[in-house]
């Protein structure tokens, strides 16, 4: 509300907006309203009652109701009628709100929202209240708690908030700018320039946001981009107010006259379906308030500062006799509201009264209100006061309800007895290896769980049910029975418990003792890490993916070959795909099959992950079939075309995964009858009937035909989706395995009835005991119905034949090979990928993966093939039956991958490095604006390329895409659900030898197209358009052409120095080798004690004061450098621990005492000179 022009009367308010705290009432307030109203020592009013008993109202015709006092003699600023609730909001200029409830306005709660300036706009959520002052926007309950507050820039001068949605805010004032806020995170999303400054009012419809200036002018913006659509210079002097309805817009204001700015006997009206304006509509009251009240008509409330109030069509004649007079306490009207339900109307006064108005006895503020909560009244009993001086005083003085019920605290002694929990046994190893020393037995600690943990079996039955049982580092299923429970624990959905620590004392090797490597499942949409595993098993594939780099930004099979070359040299600790599900987030088709989806939907297991994961299958078989098709020259990174493994026709995924069909008729004559068998169901689905009406040549007539789709070119990879969606599929599953249950024991030499278990001498009987070694066990064969292998014949009429096929048969029709030149060939079953139901974790997804050999000759360098269940970062080897035996209870299939036997063969498995040293090599910035007077780097020259065992500093900067969730226990703790998501923004490398050694030859700042939350400036010296290409000044690059250089240097075998790389290098997706780390955070560490800062260890070693008000990665990295110089200096290169150990404890002694903070006053030298120091390196 802009007040310019008003009556001059109001500068006498200015220094009284804390009058309530003045002991002697404001001279302009109406004696009558005080009658029968008490009053506190010092004069205040402390309620706020009604003027009259009883006002007789006439239905449809607006009359005064009731009258209250807010706050005595302090002008009101603004009123609101709550949209959710039977309530009144009052804002006054001393910035205190006070709500009152009903028609009878009573006072429902009154709280300070600031201390010093006027509340200007108040906006009722559905959890609480916001209130705008002058540069504050805070939240509030309606009780008066703060939800949040937040601060905007002291040199702001706000006036009007429009809420756009549930979550957006925007808030305008006498600046150039609109600011637009996200209720949900508190922060500012984005700043729209305004070309005519001063916005003091805005309102909303479907097709525009509406912004009334102080110069006179309403403008018209886009709903999406916020540009200017339309203005319309409605007042030559200033805007006073304006409101839309319809497809029309009236507006009232100030024109510009000899003497000043006078008041405008004209509303302004304008057509929105013409955009131009219509007939003034003249008044016969100074408007300075107007509302649409589309009750019956669009009849508009014009309401004057002196208290008229008129009401007329926009479109019409304005006639006298509907004005009526509001008769306000104090001269001026301040404020004025109308109710959702427009049966209200509310006017503010500058004494601080506010004046409702209805048409009807019993008026409701909205159409649909909740109900209101009240604070329960303080019941206080009139209880006889009790001296407890007094020793004789009876206690039966003390009120006790008579009851012929037993008390609570009546326990029966059985109940209340002590009862202590059986301690658990020793572990067998400790008694084996234990020596007895007098009556202490002292025993090596045999490492087999973490340290001061010991788990109580409270029942005997809690370690029948499955190895897993001893697992406590998960929190999913920490506390209850598994017994009670159908899933077996190593199929639940693993979660990762975060510390204090992050994931340092987090035991990853309790889940997967192999030297193959998990997938965290903390990222978004890491849902599919189980077919991530499934593809970098296939060899041929992974091969593939690996030689294979191109020049996209995004391209989600360079990703992927970076992300198996982590898997490739991991020694059984877990890698994380978040530069691969980065990529993945921002192709375009991937969320238009409904591939991404929001961490709600992913923790609640939404959806169902069977279908969900069978798209994805056929999604990324598609991107790595047309990444590998893209392939062009010259390309952008040399040698990436060097690959033997493109074509020029067909991409190798296509050869891999693709097959050759046609369509062919037969008329129903000629049908053959149905077959259950896993082969024949596979077949049928592989050559797809379609009943139709066709012509017959041996029939000479239309007749119901089978059109039959054959298969003419069969994969190398034969994918199988389950599609097991519904309690039919399942039953179907479930029957079929039964059969084959019962048709397998048959063939054994027996038969079972369906409830009967055979004992072991039973087994005995069904066969020699030549065939009993080669025999699995009953349970093994339970819930099986896939075979092993399958075997398929391409005949000479352009069928298929479909057989399972058992070890056995190899003998009867020989090797898989020679029958490959008849068109036979033979599929094994290679992954199996599976849907586990678990209501309260919301399911999951596992695979069973057959490892070939050649993996277990990389990690174990043994020659064998064995199955594993692959969990997240759970590992397993299982037996081979457990890989096909689905319970539909809780193991559904999703996916089957049958591969060609002898496939490896057929394909070129080795892997070429496709990243050349010209990756090393200058390149162009991103930033328009960057130039060369601001580069910090310069690049390595020919001469310079890095040799194995080179040493190069290296720093990172972060920045927060997602806050991490955690929760609050009872004893104070917390717990970190979900860990923070970083995003690198900057990678510094620091050349550690030679001439130039110091000089960066790397500092990249990462362009990022995903929103950020936090740049962590204090800590990562990153500012807000330092990572946006149109603004920045910096060196901009992809994080895929970093990426490029730091493998490069990997590769090479070059040595890292840093301060905390393991960090760094989690966060930027890299595997590095242990030994080309050098870590100065562990180099001046001693055990069990605390991490040092760079910081403290430059201040205490190097005389430096680093990371004053924000961090420099050039820096760091080259404080690393030189910490790791003054290590070698110290421990005369490792040569002499003892001496550096008592450095160490110099440097710990010194950290206490200063509470390891480095000083601040100039003068204060570095502990170097100290006489302590100097003696430790005496020794």
């Amino acid at each position: 509300m802009n007040f310019e022009g008003l009556d001059p009367g109001l500068a006498e308010y200015a220094p009284a907006l804390h009058s309530a705290l003045d002991p002697v009432l404001d001279a302009h307030l109406n004696p009558s309203l005080l009658q029968n109203v008490e009053l506190d020592p010092e004069g205040v009013a402390l309620e706020a009652l009604p003027v009259q008993e009883s006002v007789h109202i006439m239905e449809g015709v607006y009359s005064e109701l009731h009258s209250v006092v807010a706050e005595v003699g302090v002008p009101v600023s603004v009123s609101h009628f709550d949209l959710h609730e039977e309530m009144l909001w009052v804002g006054s200029h001393g910035g205190h709100a006070t709500s009152f409830f009903g028609p009878t306005l009573e006072r429902y709660s009154s709280f300070q929202v600031n201390g010093s300036d006027d509340i200007r706009q108040i906006q009722s959520l559905e959890n609480g209240i916001l209130f705008l002052t002058k540069n504050n926007l805070k939240y509030m309950a309606r009780g008066g708690l703060i939800i949040f507050d937040y601060l905007l820039d002291e040199s702001e001068d706000m006036h009007s908030l429009l809420l756009t949605d549930s979550s957006t805010l925007l808030v305008g004032g006498l600046q150039n700018h609109i600011l637009e806020i996200d209720l949900n995170t508190v922060q500012e999303t984005q700043k729209y320039a305004v070309e005519t400054p001063g916005v003091t009012i805005m309102r909303q419809t479907n097709r525009f946001f509406f912004c009334g200036h102080t110069s006179g002018k309403v403008s018209l913006r886009d709903l999406r981009t916020f540009k200017v659509e339309h203005e319309f210079n409605a007042f030559s002097g200033s805007l006073s107010d304006f409101d839309v309805h319809g497809n029309l817009l009236a507006a009232c204001g100030f024109s510009s006259r000899l003497t000043g700015l006078a008041c405008d006997r004209f509303l302004k009206v304008y057509d929105l379906r013409m955009m131009r304006a219509i007939t003034p509509l003249q008044v016969h009251v100074d408007p300075a308030f107007l509302r649409f009240i589309p009750t019956y008509t669009s009849r508009l409330a014009i309401i004057s500062q002196s208290g008229q109030c008129q009401f007329c069509e926009p479109t019409g004649l304005a006639n006298p006799a509907d004005i009526f007079h509001v008769n306000p306490v104090g001269p001026l009207l301040m404020t004025f509201d109308v109710s959702a339900s427009k049966q209200a109307l509310a006017f503010g006064d500058s004494e601080g009264c506010v004046h409702l108005w209805t048409d009807s006895p019993e008026p409701s503020f909205n159409p649909y209100s909740r109900e209101t909560e009240f604070a329960l009244p303080c019941l206080v009993d009139s209880l006889p006061p009790l001296d407890w001086s007094q020793d004789l005083l009876p206690l039966s003085l003390i009120p006790v309800p008579l009851t012929t019920d037993s008390l609570l605290s009546d326990w029966p002694a059985a109940n209340s007895a002590p009862a202590p929990r059986r301690a658990p046994p020793v572990d067998a190893e400790i008694l084996r290896t234990m020596k007895k020393v007098g009556f202490i037995g002292y025993a090596p600690n045999p490492r087999t769980r973490l340290r001061n943990q010991i788990p109580y079996r409270l029942k005997e039955s809690d370690n029948e049910f499955d190895s897993f049982s001893q697992v406590t580092e998960s929190p999913v299923g920490r506390e209850e029975e598994p017994h009670r429970h159908m899933v077996s624990k190593k199929y639940r959905k693993v979660t990762i418990k975060y510390s204090k620590l992050g994931l340092e004392d987090f035991d990853f090797k309790h889940y997967n003792k192999t030297l193959f490597a998990g997938l965290e499942p903390h990222i978004p949409n890491a849902y599919c890490n189980c077919m991530i595993q499934v593809l970098y098993f296939l060899e041929p594939v992974c091969c593939l993916i690996q030689n294979h780099l191109c020049q996209k930004e995004f391209c989600l099979a360079c990703e992927l070959g970076f992300l198996f070359h982590m898997l490739d040299l991991s020694r059984g600790d877990p890698c994380q795909g978040s530069n691969f599900l980065r990529a993945f987030r921002t192709i375009p088709e991937a969320s238009a099959l409904g591939l991404i989806l929001a961490d709600s939907d992913e923790a609640s297991g939404k959806g169902s992950l069977a279908r969900l994961i069978q798209r994805w299958n056929r999604f990324i078989l598609t991107q790595l079939h047309q990444d590998m098709q893209e392939l062009e020259a010259p390309q952008a990174y040399r040698g990436a075309g060097g690959s033997s493994f493109c074509s020029s026709g067909d991409s190798v995924i296509g050869q891999l995964f693709s097959c050759e069909m046609e369509n062919c008729s037969l008329c129903r004559c000629d049908k053959t009858g149905k077959n259950y068998d896993f082969a024949q169901v596979l077949k049928r689905s592989i050559c797809l009937e379609q009943n139709t009406q066709a012509w017959c040549d041996n029939c000479e007539k239309y007749q119901p035909t089978i059109q039959t789709r054959n298969i003419c070119h069969l994969p190398d990879i034969l994918v199988i989706n389950c599609e097991v969606n519904s309690s039919k599929e399942a039953d179907f599953w479930r029957m079929q395995a039964e059969f084959a249950f019962k048709m397998t024991v048959k063939k054994l030499g027996g038969e079972i009835s369906k409830n009967k278990e055979f004992a072991l001498a039973d087994w005995k009987e069904l066969g020699s005991p030549e065939g009993l070694l080669m025999c699995p066990s009953i349970e093994e064969l339970k819930n099986v119905w896939l075979p092993f292998s399958i075997r398929m014949k391409m005949t000479k009429n352009k069928g298929l034949d479909v057989y399972n096929w058992t070890d056995g048969d190899e003998v009867q029709w020989g090797p898989a090979r020679a029958e490959e030149e008849h068109g036979v060939y033979v599929y094994d079953l290679m992954a199996t990928v599976v849907h586990i139901l678990d209501s309260r974790t919301g399911g999951s997804l596992v695979a069973h993966i057959k490892v070939g050999e050649t993996y277990h000759q990389r990690k174990e360098g043994v020659t064998h093939q064995q199955w594993y269940l692959f969990n997240d970062f759970l590992i397993e080897p299982i037996d081979k039956y457990e890989a096909v035996q689905f319970d539909m209870n809780w193991k559904v299939p999703a996916i089957l991958y049958y591969v060609k036997r002898n496939l490896n063969s057929k394909y070129n498995l080795n892997i070429k490095n496709p990243i050349e040293a010209s990756v090393l090599l200058a390149e162009a910035s991103l930033a328009r604006k960057q130039q060369k007077t601001h580069t910090t780097f310069i690049p390595l020259m020919l001469n310079e390329m890095p040799q194995v065992g080179d040493l190069v500093g290296l720093d990172a900067e972060f920045v927060t895409l997602n806050e991490e969730e955690a929760e609050l226990r009872s004893d104070g703790t917390k717990s970190t659900i979900k860990p923070s998501q970083m995003s690198v923004a900057r990678i510094t490398c620091v050349r550690g030898q030679g001439p130039n050694e110091g000089i960066p030859f790397i500092d990249d700042y990462i362009s990022t197209q995903e929103q950020v939350v936090d740049y962590l400036t204090q800590y990562s010296g990153i500012k807000p358009g330092d990572l946006d290409a149109k603004i920045s000044s910096k060196h901009l690059t992809t994080l895929k052409s970093t990426y490029l250089k730091l493998r490069f240097l990997i590769d090479i075998g070059v040595k890292f120095v840093g301060h905390g790389l393991q960090k760094d290098f989690r966060v930027i997706n890299l595997m590095v080798p242990k030994d080309q780390v050098l870590d100065t955070v562990y180099l001046f560490h001693m055990p069990r004690k605390r991490m040092i800062s760079l910081r403290f260890l430059a201040w205490y070693f190097l005389d430096l004061k680093i990371q004053g008000e924000t961090h420099d990665s050039i820096e760091d990295a080259r404080t690393a450098l030189q910490l790791y110089r003054k290590y070698l200096e110290l421990s005369k290169n490792g040569t002499e621990p003892e001496s550096f150990h008592k450095v160490l404890k110099g440097l710990y002694e010194k950290g206490r005492k200063m509470d390891w903070k480095v000083p601040k006053p100039e003068g204060q030298t570095s502990p170097k000179n100290a006489a302590v120091f100097s003696s430790v390196l005496a020794l």
